[in-house]
């Protein structure tokens, strides 16, 4: 039997209040039905006794108190799933917008996903090449992870998100078994043209899923976009069997707009204004990462979020970190010296490195080049906060030579094109071709069976042309 409730006892907000309501659940969707025949949706986000508050989706304007009919569904949200959602883009909440119509789908899934179960979990392996240096050689990203980036705002995270989107592959024989799915959470019109326009035209668009909230989108639709995009993302790595690269941008966007929903709810607020359940929203996200057992395809996460007055230690990057297997920071001081991407190497890291690199994955000797190079930048530091109390002349000769590779790090590692390509081969390469500006003798954490194969002797032989010239993403895709 079908019921319809007639009339709304309160409206607040994007919120109406129904008295009087049987059998409900939490997060049931629901029809709203208006005078003038318009159907809108929403779904139940609190329940009190027989009382119970809707989410509208599309907002309360118009809804009337006396004549409003809302039928309640009997089931949760859900995503219409089938191979086709590859190459097209949705709204934040599921919708197709791109102009090719519907998608008929295989089967329907609950956006809230099935928690998986930590038996059945696989422990990450193999890694993800995104074609830049310090992430590939020194925050390296383990396929099954999820490695947030730390930016700020106005800093230059979005094109970085398109280069990843365009440049990362995995290995050639599973190439054809990877694909993206990209999520963007308030951004405004020309920030997602600028994501469409550039996917199409690197010729990617047909391995991405997209999902576009705009930032004058209802937010309740900004609360479901990530849900949504992580359900089509365990759709086709676990019944499809594809690696999939999940990039959600910008997570502070989706927080606040869970600040704004939570207060509007009346519910007592947490640090800086955020519900308390902030943490455990966030895990809700974060953890649906990962392998399982009876599948071959993988789900790794790089979620976007840009901290409020760079402030690492903002609820939203702090407990971010928290959950997720590391960290990649962008600096704003290396951004104001042209430095693109400006990623802080020092305070970057990738717990699940060291499972993912090495013999049969990158090469033998990944990591024990990059723990050189994180101890030697370390040691730039220090020279450079000598050398702004005594004076860069006044320091030792050692010293000097850590100021000039600090120098050539910064210019030809850290830096490099928005459309350059490198692959994990080429920046290992660079990276020994670095550590050979520094005398042999500083180089503890090799040993010398590496050094004998690697470190070049003759330092006035070691030339960098060839970098800032390496292999276009273009040239890779043709």
């Amino acid at each position: 039997m079908i019921l319809d409730y007639v009339g709304v006892k309160e409206i607040n907000g994007s919120l109406i209040v129904l008295d009087d309501v049987e059998d409900a659940f939490f997060e049931e969707m629901v029809d709203i039905r208006l005078d003038n025949g318009t159907v809108r949706h929403g779904r139940i986000v609190q329940i009190e006794g027989k009382r119970v508050v809707v989410q509208v989706f599309e907002g309360t304007k118009s809804i009337s108190l006396d004549n409003t009919r809302t039928r309640l569904k009997a089931r949760p949200m859900e995503l219409s799933l089938s191979p086709e959602i590859l190459g097209r883009v949705f709204s934040g909440a599921g919708d197709p917008i791109d102009g090719f119509g519907e998608v008929y789908p295989e089967k329907r899934a609950n956006i809230n996903g099935t928690p998986m179960n930590p038996v059945s979990r696989i422990y990450p392996r193999n890694y993800i090449n995104t074609g830049i240096s310090t992430i590939d050689t020194l925050t390296t990203l383990i396929r099954g992870q999820k490695l947030p980036i730390f930016s700020g705002s106005g800093m230059k995270h979005n094109e970085l998100a398109v280069q990843i989107v365009r440049q990362a592959k995995i290995s050639d024989t599973e190439d054809n078994n990877f694909c993206v799915v990209f999520a963007a959470m308030g951004v405004k019109n020309d920030v997602a043209d600028y994501f469409r326009r550039s996917f199409d035209e690197s010729g990617v668009l047909s391995r991405v899923v997209m999902f576009l909230n705009l930032a004058n989108d209802p937010i309740i639709e900004r609360t479901l976009t990530p849900r949504c995009a992580l359900t089509a993302a365990e759709y086709l790595a676990f019944e499809l069997n594809m690696h999939v690269l999940v990039i959600m941008t910008d997570m502070t966007s989706y927080a606040e707009a869970l600040r704004e929903f939570s207060s509007s709810k009346g519910e007592i607020p947490g640090r800086k204004g955020f519900p308390g359940y902030l943490y455990s929203d966030l895990a809700s996200l974060y953890e649906r990462a990962g392998m399982v057992k009876g599948s071959t395809g993988s789900v790794t996460q790089i979620p976007i979020l840009t901290m409020p007055n760079d402030d690492i230690t903002h609820p939203v990057p702090d407990l971010t970190g928290y959950i997720t297997e590391g960290q990649i920071v962008l600096d704003r001081q290396l951004e104001g010296q042209g430095l693109y991407p400006p990623v802080s190497v020092l305070p970057s890291l990738s717990r699940l490195m060291k499972d993912g690199i090495g013999e049969g994955y990158t090469r033998s000797d990944h990591q024990a080049l990059a723990n050189q190079l994180f101890a030697a930048y370390a040691r730039v530091q220090d020279a450079r906060s000598l050398a702004s109390v005594i004076g860069e002349e006044e320091l030792s000769p050692t010293d000097k030579k850590y100021m000039q590779f600090g120098k050539l790090f910064e210019q030809f590692f850290v830096n490099q094109g928005f459309t350059e390509n490198r692959m994990v081969e080429q920046s290992i390469d660079l990276g020994w071709k670095l550590l050979s500006t520094l005398p042999r003798t500083e180089l503890d954490r090799v040993d010398d069976a590496l050094l004998d194969e690697h470190y070049i002797d003759d330092p006035d032989s070691i030339r960098f042309d060839d970098f800032g010239k390496a292999e276009s993403s273009e040239d890779n895709d043709d």
